[in-house]
């Protein structure tokens, strides 16, 4: 698991390598709807075939879940000498 953290996007490659086309699909188009945005999104390709695949997550997810200190340390977790906060491994645990 790789995070990125706030307001640091342009380190994620595969976002980088598609913003310009992104913005290329929609420029002058009012952004309306989550709807106008998927259907602009899902058109975008770039010129070596890439496409973008947008859906909407229609899910509905509990908040407020707390993890408590044991639930955590009983994962079997290796974080990354790099920020190992925001990069970790998480494996299945050890029988």
């Amino acid at each position: 698991m790789a995070h990125y953290p706030p307001a640091t996007s342009k380190w994620n490659q595969i976002e980088h390598r598609l913003f310009s086309f992104i913005s290329i699909n929609w420029r002058a188009k009012p952004l309306t709807s989550l709807e106008v945005v998927l259907e602009l999104l899902s058109h975008t390709t770039t010129k070596e075939g890439l496409a973008v695949t947008a859906v909407k997550d229609s899910n509905v997810y509990p908040t407020g879940i707390k993890v408590s200190d044991e639930e955590l340390a009983a994962l079997n977790l290796s974080r990354n000498s790099f920020h190992g906060e925001w990069n970790y491994t998480i494996k299945p645990q050890e029988r």
